[in-house]
C-alpha cells in the first residue's frame, strides 16, 4: 500500500487507515470476533494507523484494538484516539484530557499513542452561544497547553483537530504559532459532513485542507462514503430528513456513474477521496473484513484520472 508523508510528524501513513467507527458498531452491527480480525488483516494488508475514539461504541473501538495485540503492537503501527473537550471551565480542561486519554490508553491497553485528536467543533468565541464545541480561546489559553503537556509527558506522541467546526476557527488554529501535528477533514464529493454538521453556513473542507497542508499540518481524510449516503445503501435505521439520508439521495447520480465506470459507489468514493489532493491518509469505516478488502483493492487501483475527478 502506498505511504504518503504525515505533514510535518517525521513518519508516513499508510494511504488508508483504519478508523473505529465500523468496528467500533457505529455504522452497523459487527462481533468483537469479526472487528478483530479485520483490524489484523488490515495491518497485514498494509495500513499502519488505527484511528479511534471512545466514542465509538461507548470505548469498543479502543478495545478492539486492545484485544487484538494486547499491548504489543506489530512494528511501526500508529494508534490516535480522541476526546470531546467542548467548553468546560478553563480550570477543568486539563483534568479532562488527561482522564479522558488515561482510560482510552486502558482501554486499547497500551502506555501511550502515536496522536491524540480535540473530537469536537472548534468554534469562534462570538458563536459559543449558538453552537455546541470548544470556543477558539478556550482552546488556545487551555485546551492547546494541555494537549501540549500530555506530549511532554510522553502520553501522547503528537495532537490533532477535528476540522469540522465552525471553518473560520478551525483555519484560525491551523494558521497559529503552534498548529496542530493532524487535522481530521471531510474528504468526499458532496464536501458534506452531513448530520455532524451542526452549524449553518458551508463547510468549507477543501480550504481548510489547503491551509493544512501550507501550515505542514498532516491531513487525515474522513467520511470518503459520507456515513454510507456515497454506497449502494445505508445500512442503518434513519429517521426522515436526516442529513445522510438527504445526501444518499443526492448522490444518486453518483451511483449511476459508479455503474457506468464499472466500479462500486463506495470503492469509487473512495479512490475519489484518495485522489484528493493534500490528502494523507483516508479513514476507513469499515465493520468486517469485506468491508476492507474493497477498500483496499479500490486504493491498489490507483487514483483516478482528472477527467474522471
Amino acid at each position: 500500500m502506498e505511504r504518503r508523508a504525515f505533514g510535518s510528524l517525521g513518519y508516513d501513513v499508510s494511504a488508508l487507515s483504519l478508523g473505529g467507527g465500523g468496528t467500533g458498531q457505529v455504522w452497523g452491527p459487527t462481533t468483537r470476533e469479526e472487528a478483530v480480525a479485520t483490524t489484523r488483516e488490515a495491518i497485514d494488508l498494509g495500513i499502519n494507523l488505527l484511528d479511534v475514539a471512545p466514542s465509538y461504541g461507548d470505548g469498543e473501538a479502543e478495545r478492539v484494538v486492545g484485544a487484538s495485540f494486547d499491548g504489543r503492537l506489530p512494528d511501526g503501527v500508529l494508534v490516535s484516539t480522541k476526546c470531546r473537550v467542548n467548553a468546560p471551565p478553563a480550570g477543568e480542561v486539563a483534568d479532562l484530557l488527561r482522564s479522558s486519554l488515561t482510560a482510552s490508553l486502558e482501554r486499547l491497553r497500551l502506555e501511550r499513542v502515536d496522536l491524540f485528536l480535540v473530537h469536537n467543533m472548534l468554534v469562534a468565541d462570538a458563536d459559543a452561544d449558538r453552537y455546541a464545541g470548544t470556543p477558539l480561546t478556550l482552546f488556545e489559553e487551555a485546551v492547546r497547553p494541555a494537549l501540549e503537556g500530555l506530549v511532554a509527558e510522553g502520553l501522547t506522541g503528537a495532537w490533532g483537530i477535528t476540522g469540522i467546526g465552525v471553518p473560520d476557527a478551525v483555519i484560525a488554529a491551523l494558521e497559529s504559532g503552534l498548529p496542530p501535528g493532524a487535522v481530521q477533514c471531510i474528504a468526499n464529493l458532496l464536501d458534506s459532513a452531513g448530520a455532524i454538521q451542526r452549524f449553518d453556513g458551508p463547510l468549507r473542507p477543501r480550504e481548510v485542507i489547503a491551509t493544512a497542508v501550507e501550515r505542514g499540518v498532516g491531513v487525515m481524510g474522513i467520511r470518503a462514503v459520507q456515513a454510507g449516503a456515497l454506497t449502494d445503501a445505508i445500512d442503518r435505521d434513519l429517521p426522515e430528513g436526516h442529513g445522510d439520508a438527504v445526501d444518499f439521495d443526492r448522490a444518486a447520480p453518483f451511483r449511476d456513474l459508479a455503474r457506468e465506470v464499472g466500479e462500486s459507489p463506495a470503492a469509487l468514493a473512495h479512490r475519489y477521496a484518495l485522489s484528493m489532493s493534500g490528502i494523507a491518509t483516508v479513514v476507513l469505516g469499515v465493520k468486517n473484513r469485506e468491508e476492507l478488502r474493497e477498500c483496499v483493492e479500490a486504493e491498489a487501483r490507483g487514483p483516478l484520472d482528472a477527467e474522471l475527478m
